[in-house]
């Protein structure tokens, strides 16, 4: 399965670096391996919708971000290490979110949600 990290708890302002690791391996796909697929991070706030974050292509070459997010967060990947990162800055309150890892060996699909593999999430808080 996907397996998030790094969220927690900070301060408006601050920055988080979450992490996703998945591989063939342990079982986390089934077709293909970690760098045949497309990774994106998702986020759900209490009480909203799951939103779109940010994604990034299977090379690493192509990234796609919600336009708002644009500028604050960045999203790599490591195929080496099977792990897809998200980096965020100048955090906001409004930023409090269950975070979501995604994997599709569609890119449509992706950006969309109707995506194959979903981690379980690591919750960020920020407070003002």
């Amino acid at each position: 399965q996907l397996v998030e990290s790094g969220g927690g708890l900070v301060q408006a302002g601050d920055s988080l670096r979450l992490a996703c690791a998945g591989t063939a391996a342990d079982g986390t796909f089934t077709d293909g391996t970690f760098d045949d697929y497309n990774m994106g991070w998702w986020r759900q706030a209490p009480g909203k919708e799951r939103e779109f974050v940010a994604a990034i292509d299977w090379s690493g070459t192509k990234d796609y971000y919600e336009v708002s997010l644009k500028g604050r967060f960045f999203i790599s990947r490591d195929n080496v290490k099977n792990t897809v990162y998200l980096q965020m800055n100048s955090l906001k309150p409004e930023d409090t979110a269950t975070y979501i890892c995604a994997a599709d060996l569609n890119w449509g699909r992706l950006v969309t949600g109707m995506i194959a593999y979903w981690g379980q999430g690591t919750r960020v808080t920020v407070s003002s």
